[in-house]
């Protein structure tokens, strides 16, 4: 549930008037300045035009820059295999393994490839919010890390949340599962003092890379729940909670964005996060927002119910569909309610 989390601290910097929406973000990552875009999706890497404007802050929290996942099995399209090679994207069929370039040489992968559609024009999952999180270590002189826990973290007492887990609370951390689809059977995907988190990472992914707790990430959705304020602290002003959770894409981008099948009939996207838009099941109460983790977690906050729902598994998202433990989990939140 890391993407909501990034983009309330990029909302931060905007509030202090270090970021602007809609400004370029050339001065802080300048290797992506003066884009290329591919004139089609499978184009070769070198079959290009101009892209039409800067990429802006806006483009990466919406994930409208023209960085992202391509969800189509491997060696479709020449850019799947370059953004692969570079190291600036998961490898979604293999493991979904973070990136383990530096900030630095992740930008720079970054740079070295073409947009795969104009900024502002469409929607891909993912990669805006791992560079939003150099944005935001570039931009506030602190690891992004760093700025979470200062401005974030220890306000609302997260006191479990981190790039990684300390040695002393490694015996708290869980074993992550998935399916070896060579054999079927379950196995570990990721283990404990030899896996990911027993160590910092050498980049902090704004897109999934942070350990948390079911009490922290309630007091996160506390905090959005109230209008950008917690108990006796205000990290957020009202207007800035609205506009991360308002739908961002529009009926045109969202044609021009294939994601899961039906992805769009009852959601958009805000800032960081799914915003839902049509009343079509128990839990899809319009204006409700939050994510599902593909680690196998489940947040949502609901502003019409009042309600905050959490869901923390040890199972990684191995299915085609949405695995029916998340279905199952907000149907029975959802009858509950009298």
């Amino acid at each position: 549930m890391t993407k909501p989390i990034a983009a309330a601290a990029a909302m931060i910097l905007v509030e202090e008037c270090t970021l602007r929406l809609d400004d370029p973000v050339d001065a802080f990552l300048p290797e992506l300045a003066n884009r290329q875009v591919l004139r089609t999706l499978a184009s070769p890497l070198d079959d290009t035009v101009p892209a039409k404007r800067p990429i802006t802050l806006r483009d990466l929290l919406t994930f409208r820059l023209g960085y992202g996942l391509v969800f189509a099995p491997p060696g479709t399209f020449p850019i799947q295999q370059a953004m692969e090679e570079a190291g600036v994207i998961p490898d979604i069929y293999g493991g979904g393994i973070l990136p383990s370039l530096s900030p630095d040489a992740f930008m720079q992968g970054y740079g070295s490839l073409p947009l795969l559609h104009q900024p502002g024009e469409g929607w891909l999952y993912n990669s805006g919010a791992d560079i939003l999180g150099v944005l935001i270590a570039r931009a506030s002189g602190m690891s992004c890390g760093e700025f979470l826990r200062q401005r974030l973290f220890a306000p609302l007492g997260m006191n479990d949340s981190g790039f990684s887990v300390p040695a002393d609370k490694l015996d708290r951390l869980v074993t992550a599962y998935w399916t070896n689809f060579a054999t079927g059977e379950l196995e570990v995907f990721d283990g404990v003092e030899d896996g990911r988190f027993a160590s910092p990472p050498v980049f902090e992914s704004g897109g999934g890379g942070l350990a948390s707790t079911a009490n922290d990430l309630l007091a996160f959705g506390e905090m959005m729940l109230g209008n950008g304020q917690y108990r006796d602290q205000r990290i957020l002003s009202r207007a800035s909670i609205e506009v991360m959770t308002t739908d961002q894409i529009t009926p045109e981008q969202k044609d021009a964005s294939p994601y899961f099948p039906a992805s769009w009939d009852n959601r958009g996207w805000g800032f960081g996060m799914s915003v839902i838009t049509k009343r079509d099941a128990l839990e899809n109460t319009p204006g409700r927002y939050g994510w599902d983790g593909g680690w196998g977690s489940s947040w949502y906050v609901d502003p019409a119910e009042g309600l905050i729902g959490i869901l923390l598994t040890q199972r990684v998202w191995d299915t085609n569909g949405i695995p029916p433990v998340y279905s199952d989990f907000w149907t029975s939140t959802y009858q509950a309610i009298v």
